[in-house]
């Protein structure tokens, strides 16, 4: 809103600053102070509000250490992200953009889900929260809304060299060409191209899966692509909900990868860095890095309250809609193939869960009685039962996923 107010602002007056709406790096700085105002000086306020509702954690007796300690701490803390993420975005982006429709979209639907599981568990004391399947089946209608938006909107493209548009045969975007067509060595292009790290070229299509299918292949891509962003997201935000266990934990993995991810979008969305690094670049995507950056003030902002000893606890109104958010953000900018390590911690804690369960069922089966690989799931637990402190767990968790993060921004140059 505040972009197009700038813009009228300098083309009727010809105000000196006007300008600098223009900036990508300008309100994306803006938007990271924004989302910390709103997160630390808000939050405040929205805590105490929850405390005067009652709206408190029911803990579990797991027999960890400090555990009992936590009842009663007030829950559903993630609309103090949600609100630290939406207002600096619906403020500084530019909101025709295909890109921030869809991850305006993905916070709220998520936040919707995550929060109707809260408020079942607190108000109406069901402590299973939403039924699965319909935390699923909303998962899953993000995936196909994402993935149909990926295949078939008109400004969802990548732009590459004429020749080797022409050699593939993908389907030219004309009205997207830029004006001196002549001259120019690129064109823009409707594709399933993703980036592959460590590979030649760094790039994949999906597409090339489906060659089987002879002269349809391309226009029947949406039976393997669709699942894959189903999965994809239904995973992520899934992973980040088993995550999101120990004080701090989630919101300080999830802020770095959402600095990460502001990186990806920036070089992503920069031709002449995107030239640079001969990577993909990508039209339209650079207003992302608001988006971004206002992702990374408010899990930092709601840091203040949520490291340990926690003032709050951001509940699956936060956990669903920071996994959902953190996978569509990865799809659009063609990096999904990068979550397994980017999201590295997310993907241990998710594995652990499954390894324990599968073992448990396989040993009882076989020996009559289960057996546990970790002394407890997810995989943080497991290290409080060693006797290791929630707050140590959690910063080494984050050590490690910034390793990640390095190593992911490396790959953009490992081929």
């Amino acid at each position: 809103m505040l972009y197009y107010l700038f813009q009228f602002i300098e083309k009727i007056f010809h105000l000196p600053g006007g300008r600098l709406f223009n900036y990508i790096s300008f309100r994306a700085g803006l938007a990271v102070i924004i989302s910390l105002v709103i997160t630390m000086w808000l939050g405040n306020r929205i805590i105490r509000y929850l405390k005067k509702l009652q709206i408190g954690e029911t803990v579990r007796d797991l027999g960890l250490t400090g555990q009992k300690e936590k009842e009663g701490t007030p829950t559903m803390g993630g609309l103090i992200i949600i609100l630290g993420i939406l207002v600096p975005s619906l403020l500084l982006t530019r909101l025709d953009n295909v890109y921030i429709q869809l991850l305006l979209f993905t916070t709220l639907w998520m936040g919707i889900i995550g929060f109707a599981d809260d408020y079942i568990k607190v108000f109406q004391k069901d402590k299973q929260g939403l039924k699965a399947v319909f935390k699923i089946l909303g998962q899953v209608v993000l995936g196909l809304v994402i993935a149909l938006a990926m295949l078939y909107h008109e400004d969802v493209v990548v732009r590459m060299a004429k020749s080797e548009a022409m050699y593939f045969k993908y389907d030219i975007q004309e009205e997207i060409i830029n004006p001196d067509k002549l001259n120019d060595p690129h064109v823009y292009v409707k594709t399933s191209l993703t980036n592959v790290p460590f590979l030649k070229g760094n790039r994949f299509d999906y597409a090339w899966i489906t060659q089987f299918m002879g002269d349809n292949a391309r226009s029947l891509i949406w039976i393997l692509f669709i699942p894959i962003v189903i999965f994809i997201v239904t995973a992520v935000s899934n992973a980040a909900n088993l995550t999101d266990g120990l004080d701090g934990l989630a919101t300080g993995v999830s802020a770095i990868i959402a600095a990460t991810l502001a990186v990806l979008a920036y070089v992503s969305g920069n031709a002449i860095i995107a030239d640079y690094l001969d990577i993909f670049y990508l039209p339209f995507t650079g207003e992302l890095v608001i988006f971004a950056a206002a992702f990374l003030g408010s899990c930092v902002g709601f840091l203040w309250y949520n490291a340990y000893p926690a003032k709050v606890f951001m509940g699956d109104t936060g956990s669903l809609t920071l996994g959902g958010i953190i996978a569509v953000l990865a799809i659009v900018l063609r990096k999904e193939l990068l979550i397994p390590l980017l999201c590295g911690v997310f993907l241990v804690e998710n594995l652990s869960v499954m390894i324990q369960v599968s073992y448990f069922k396989y040993t009882k089966r076989k020996y009559g009685e289960g057996r546990r690989i970790f002394l407890m799931s997810p995989l943080h637990h497991h290290y409080q039962k060693l006797g290791m402190h929630e707050a140590t767990i959690a910063v080494r968790f984050w050590i490690i996923t910034l390793l990640l993060a390095v190593l992911t921004i490396i790959t953009l140059k490992m081929r």
